[in-house]
């Protein structure tokens, strides 16, 4: 892998692992479009732990909160009823759906749903999905001619359902094309939580499993000792960079706008997959391994 691969496809993974357009299906398509071979497992995992770094950084008083409130809860009856401690368990309950899939459904994730028909698929249906749970939040906020303005709930009012919920909602992420964000804010807005809620509670929500995943495919990667270390940790540093930015950059965004663009984004591109894929342009396995 050359220095400049490394750059872009840290730049990539940057960019896209927060927004919700799925950062595994803009790896690939980088890759498939350059005619780079397959960066490897262990660039992936590593350019992820990058950008989870970014988000353990931009979060890491809401975390430290949490941790600790966490750790009291397990000896003091009284911390029990305290939102962070409650958060830290919320963070727990909402990661098991994502580690039982992951598990059962492996054969499947590195085979059939590699397709990029599929991707191209899943693009455009999340695409709709999220633009219908943005518009019933635009909707909440502004209320209308008939209709009085609802107030959204908050991260206090997260419950254990609603943690499994969102759970199961980025598990849908294993799938290329999903996007982790965009599957977990959907399920946030369709819960009746506020964009910013939605989007906290994702970023967090994240940091286990992709932690854990990167830490795991690390580990095998590296034994085969197949990493170009010098290129892989210039794209992290990358990665870890552009993702901080693109982090508060977002959270801003989403306070006084919509998810509208990344929804005709999404769509426009799942439908130019298809046609160019269709064309004989892409082939369906292009880039197979690479995201």
């Amino acid at each position: 892998m050359s220095w400049f691969e490394s750059f872009i496809l840290g730049l990539v993974q940057g960019l896209t692992e927060f927004l919700p357009i799925s950062s595994s299906a803009h790896l690939r398509l980088t890759a498939a479009f350059a005619g780079w071979s397959d960066p490897g497992a262990a660039f992936t995992a590593i350019t992820q732990l990058g950008t989870e770094t970014a988000v353990v950084i931009f979060f890491r008083k809401d975390i430290a909160r949490i941790i600790s409130a966490w750790f009291r809860s397990l000896t003091d009856r009284t911390m029990r009823g305290d939102h962070d401690a409650q958060m830290g368990w919320l963070v727990i309950v909402g990661s098991i759906p994502i580690g039982v899939l992951g598990v059962t459904l492996k054969d499947q994730i590195e085979g059939p749903f590699r397709d990029l028909r599929l991707t191209a698929t899943t693009l455009i249906v999340m695409g709709v999905v999220l633009g219908v749970a943005d518009r019933l939040a635009a909707r909440d906020e502004t209320g209308g001619r008939h209709r009085a303005i609802r107030t959204r709930k908050e991260l206090k009012d997260l419950s254990v359902k609603d943690g499994l919920i969102y759970g199961v909602c980025q598990a849908m992420a294993l799938i290329p094309g999903v996007s982790r964000s965009g599957a977990t804010i959907s399920g946030g807005l369709f819960l009746g939580y506020t964009r910013e809620s939605a989007a906290r509670y994702s970023f967090l929500l994240a940091i286990p499993a992709v932690l854990a995943s990167g830490v795991f495919e690390l580990k095998d990667a590296t034994e085969g000792g197949h990493v170009a270390w010098g290129p892989t940790i210039f794209a992290t540093v990358i990665a870890f960079g552009v993702g901080y930015a693109v982090i508060s950059w977002l959270m801003k965004y989403i306070s006084s706008k919509s998810f509208m663009p990344f929804v005709y984004y999404r769509i426009a591109l799942g439908i130019a997959l298809f046609v160019l894929v269709s064309m004989g342009v892409l082939s369906p396995h292009a880039a197979e391994s690479a995201g």
